[in-house]
């Protein structure tokens, strides 16, 4: 979108014109000389007046200037940055493309940026290249080394270096470790960040990652969705009921644990009546689905308040979750098959609902989107949030936010640590200017959801109201599928399984907190 300015001098002549149709003086018009007998018969003789000189062109910047707090002008002085992570490329990077494959919103962002570079004298550049699970080793070996250029490329086969870099990590007791010993920059002390601002509130991530009143991680867009629970329209059919039955308890408040079991009882059945169910009613990975049914009810497996971490597995909301959790797994769960004589492998529940095999699926969001493992399924299909259980007190449907915290180095000076804030906060700024898209629904757009999920599911799980963030992750030593959810299994004793931990658990949410 081209954003226009007035000339100054037009802009006069138009108030002029207005002033005059709104009841201001307008010039009189002057009468014909062979009408008025007072007027002289031959006009007067006028000095040469000089030729006015054009008034230049004021222009108007497009988007609102930033200055810095005692009012002079932002220059980066020329500084390039790359943001590091895992999943960025050249070929993707909207900076980069071919403009005319590119959205209308994806060009005004391009506008906008390429705008803003220009303006405050900087360049960025998201890369990837590092290994999700050694981005944070490779982080820690660059601050503790003491910083300096870091080779990356761009462009495939292009080696370069650069000097400022903003990490982008993952939640783990690693990235925690770093925080606390000083490894990741204080963002507190940066005036050029408002965390206070919508891009920053939307995804909470500079809460997570608060420790002793400073902020260490950042996250300048929208949290991705995790889990939801997504629907096989055919068999929910053949149980008697509809995909807007379900999408409209959703959307009336209604999608509870008990709706989502009576809709299984119905669904779920032997069809050649040999003793075995043969459509179950749900499938999904049973650690990940355990713990959104715990966060369902309003459970935590840590928390964090004023003090500090607060160790919540014996709260009773817990308790509760994992309860319905071990029940809904002995119930109502596809029984994944020996494979060769073997245990099926851990990801057998993604064929098995490929195949029919169950009418609910409980996973992330991501996995409906192009390129995932949902891409090629032969029916349609609905995806929802996951039902809110009766411990929880809002009566909301809760989404557990994924975060990419990016971080500055802790070596770096405190002017290149600005620079830096500076340049990643204009560059995932929204300006008013821009009518913002969801980027969330924007990608899910070509996979597999309908345009009930497009319009009420996705929003509803990127809205600060049905998100929020956990913790249990930030502490280190800390396993929460080994030591407890994967032993939630349909025959687990919770109390015993729970009493078996807490100890260790309190001491290591004790040790975290000092």
């Amino acid at each position: 979108m081209k954003r226009k300015f007035v000339p100054v001098a037009l802009a006069a002549v138009m108030a002029f014109n207005m002033a005059a149709c709104n009841g201001g003086t307008a010039p009189t018009t002057p009468t014909d000389p062979g009408t008025d007998p007072a007027a002289p018969t031959t006009a007067p003789d006028t000095p040469d007046t000089p030729d006015t000189p054009d008034t230049p062109d004021e222009e108007v910047e497009p988007y609102t200037v930033r200055t810095k707090a005692d009012g002079s002008a932002i220059d980066l002085g020329g500084m390039e940055i790359i943001i590091r992570d895992w999943f960025s490329n050249a070929e993707t990077d909207i900076m980069h493309a071919d403009p005319d494959s590119l959205s209308s919103y994806e060009a005004e962002i391009r506008e906008y940026r390429e705008w803003a570079q220009e303006k405050y004298n900087f360049k960025l550049r998201q890369v990837g290249g590092a290994d999700w699970g050694q981005c944070i080793n490779d982080f820690v070996n660059y601050v503790t080394t003491g910083g300096g250029p870091l080779e990356f490329e761009y462009e495939a086969g292009v080696p370069e270096k650069c000097e400022n870099v903003i990490f982008t990590l993952r939640d783990d007791a690693t990235t925690t470790a770093a925080m606390r010993n000083n490894e990741m920059y204080d963002l507190s002390t940066l005036d050029c960040l408002d965390f206070s601002d919508i891009k920053y509130q939307r995804n909470l991530c500079h809460e997570q990652y608060t420790y002793k009143n400073g902020i260490y991680a950042f996250y300048g867009s929208i949290s991705e969705p995790r889990d939801g629970v997504y629907f096989n329209k055919k068999l929910l059919e053949d149980g008697g009921h509809t995909a807007d039955e379900i999408y409209d308890l959703q959307k009336n408040g209604q999608w509870t644990w008990d709706a989502w079991e009576s809709i299984m009882k119905d669904c779920q059945r032997d069809t050649d009546n040999d003793g075995t169910v043969d459509v179950a009613g749900w499938t999904a990975n049973t650690g990940g689905a355990v713990e959104e049914i715990i966060f369902s009810n309003g459970g935590e497996l840590v928390g964090r308040d004023s003090s500090g971490y607060v160790l919540k597995v014996k709260d009773q909301a817990t308790i509760n979750g994992l309860e319905f959790a071990n029940r809904m797994i002995k119930e109502y769960r596809h029984k994944d098959p020996d494979v060769d004589g073997e245990p099926a492998p851990w990801d057998y529940y993604k064929d098995s609902w490929k195949n029919g095999d169950a009418v609910f699926l409980l996973e992330q969001e991501y996995a409906g989107t192009p390129g995932n493992f949902l891409a090629d399924i032969s029916f349609d299909a609905g995806f929802v949030m996951m039902p809110y259980g009766p411990d929880k007190a809002d009566k909301q449907l809760t989404n557990r936010w994924s975060n990419n915290p990016a971080v500055i180095p802790g070596c770096y000076s405190p002017e290149q640590a600005w620079n830096i804030a500076f340049a990643y906060d204009v560059w995932f700024e929204i300006p008013p200017e821009i009518e913002e898209e969801n980027s969330i629904v924007s990608r899910a757009r070509s996979g597999i959801f309908d345009q009930r999920a497009l319009d009420e599911t996705l929003p509803m799980m990127s809205d600060p109201a049905h998100g929020f963030i956990t913790y249990a992750g930030m502490i280190p030593d800390l396993q929460t599928g080994p030591d407890l959810i994967w032993n939630i299994n349909g025959d687990a004793k919770v109390s015993e399984a729970v009493d078996a931990i807490v100890d260790s658990w309190q001491a290591y949410v004790d040790a975290a907190n000092n």
